[in-house]
């Protein structure tokens, strides 16, 4: 029995705002034939829009919300895209350990464009999310067993590499790569 199979997930995605872990995570999950899980829409379908969860009740009670969410699709057998902060809880850091984590980056000028088609609620400016970057570059390098860059690469190119990596490690429950 796979790790997957064994109702873990067959790809964690982490990664900055805008890096494209939605996307691919959408794509890998399609090929590997698992369900995706992304944490900001889980939180976001629950709760309301994170933009207003932060608004209203301040980045505390959003991250809380966000372990609880994080915590529960790392139990599930699926591609799991997490949220670019979920890596700054240290309970979620240590339950990472040993999966099949992928870091997503991108350059600033790929993301620039990407920040201006959404409300980001700590990535206003292309500044800013460069600080952000750089604040947790080493967590997620620490974490990550493997990373792609998205920044000028086909998505669909990205998935599938992605989904060939996991299949080979034996995390993956099934599809083709």
């Amino acid at each position: 029995m796979t790790e997957a199979a064994a109702g873990h997930p067959a790809v964690v995605l982490i990664g900055p705002p805008a890096a494209g872990k939605s996307r691919v995570g959408k794509r890998v999950a399609r090929i590997l034939g698992l369900p995706v899980i992304d944490t900001d829409a889980v939180v976001a379908a629950e709760h309301g829009p994170i933009p207003e969860i932060f608004a209203a009740h301040g980045e505390a009670h959003f991250r809380a919300l966000e372990r609880a969410a994080v915590a529960e699709a790392l139990e599930r057998q699926a591609v799991v895209s997490l949220g670019g902060g979920a890596v700054l809880d240290a309970e979620t850091q240590a339950q990472l350990e040993g999966l099949p984590v992928v870091l997503l980056s991108a350059t600033p000028e790929a993301v620039a464009a990407r920040l201006a088609k959404g409300s980001r609620p700590l990535s206003q400016s292309i500044e800013a999310w460069s600080a952000l970057v750089e604040q947790r570059r080493p967590i997620y390098e620490r974490l990550a067993a493997a990373t792609w860059e998205t920044s000028t690469r086909p998505i669909d190119r990205i998935a599938e590499e992605i989904a060939a990596w996991a299949s080979a490690r034996g995390t993956a429950a099934g599809g083709s790569a």
